[in-house]
């Protein structure tokens, strides 16, 4: 076992619980996924073309993926970690290198994301990009006399009890930037001694550290918070769908917000390579690119595949060619000391 893999299982594992035992079986896929991404309303149409029946487990952090897969058991064959995590994979050696000539349509990709220095390395690659987004922040208007602008909304005594936050590592990102430190992927150990000690004075003010969309939808919903980061585009569909009687919405912090993009890995060894790239390529197709757009309010990689299943408006909406909307985002790296920011977050959960 590699050192890199030895830090990975014993610092992740101490952020999520274990517990994979069966394993996969053929004509079978079982996909370690964020929810949305294997919805009923598209997944049917691929089981039913490809013979191949999904079964998903969801994970509510970029940390979980390690700790599944540390577990061993044969269990996963495709997971779809998110950009910042897809060179943890590969270093941990979790992963096989994915053969591009069987995935039909991945020359539709953006190259920004298909050609990314974490995904093609040593002329191999390592992932297929399925969708991107941003992370930004969504509060309900009513509860503010005036219109928020900054990550500090998450920092301030008056809102407290009413402010969520993501339980993941990048709410290192966030108080770093909030601090002032803009290069939040290396910073150093002053800087992270600060980031954790602001993250350990906000605790009293935040009412729950979520896990899913679904979570903070509810949250949300059931008025326990009014203000947290999240998701861009799903949670507040997901909240104003329920007409509850008030909205919310979402803004983009002076501090900028973050932008992610979720790919598809081939878990090594997996019994089911036949049935995983029939996927990697049904989600490369307009029905695949399509459907999880419209279940998760998410931006398609393949500009390509949606030129026939977007209208004009939804292309606008879901930034569709629009690859300067990512250069305006802080996007995901993974830290230079993968370590230490699990220590640092891991620290702050533990604290009092």
């Amino acid at each position: 076992m590699s050192n890199l893999r030895r830090i990975l299982v014993a610092t992740v594992a101490a952020i999520s619980a274990f517990g994979q035992t069966a394993a996969a079986t053929a004509a079978e896929l079982n996909i370690l996924t964020w929810e949305g991404y294997t919805a009923e309303k598209f997944i049917s149409k691929f089981e039913a073309e490809s013979g191949c029946k999904v079964t998903a487990s969801f994970v509510g952090s970029n940390d979980d993926f390690a700790a599944k897969l540390a577990a061993g058991g044969g269990v996963y064959d495709i997971i779809t970690p998110s950009l910042d995590t897809v060179p943890m994979m590969r270093l941990a050696e979790f992963v096989s290198p994915i053969d591009t000539a069987k995935v039909t349509g991945h020359d539709g990709i953006y190259p920004e994301f298909a050609k990314h220095s974490d995904i093609a390395v040593d002329a191999e690659t390592w992932a297929v990009p399925l969708i991107w987004g941003s992370v930004s922040l969504i509060y309900r208007p009513d509860k503010f006399a005036s219109t928020p602008d900054s990550i500090g909304v998450l920092f301030d005594p008056a809102n407290k009890g009413k402010i969520a936050m993501w339980d993941d590592k990048s709410a290192i990102y966030w108080t770093a930037r909030y601090l002032g430190y803009m290069d939040a992927f290396d910073l150093t150990d002053e800087q992270l001694e600060a980031v954790k000690a602001k993250l350990i004075e906000q605790k009293p003010l935040v009412r729950k550290y979520w896990t899913s969309a679904g979570e903070l939808t509810e949250l949300m919903a059931n008025q326990e918070v009014f203000v947290s980061n999240a998701w861009t585009g799903l949670t507040s569909k997901d909240v104003n769908n329920l007409k509850k009687g008030f909205e919310v919405t979402e803004f983009t912090p002076k501090e900028k917000a973050e932008g992610w993009m979720d790919s598809m890995m081939l878990v090594k060894d997996t019994p089911n390579e036949e049935c995983a790239y029939k996927f990697m390529s049904f989600m490369q197709s307009a029905e695949g690119q399509c459907g999880l757009a419209e279940s998760t309010g998410y931006f398609p990689v393949n500009p390509v595949a949606v030129g026939g299943c977007m209208d004009d408006e939804m292309k606008k909406d879901r930034q569709v060619g629009n690859i300067e909307f990512v250069k305006s985002l802080v996007m995901w790296e993974q830290p230079k000391r993968l370590d230490k920011y699990l220590e640092i977050w891991n620290a702050v959960k533990a604290a009092p």
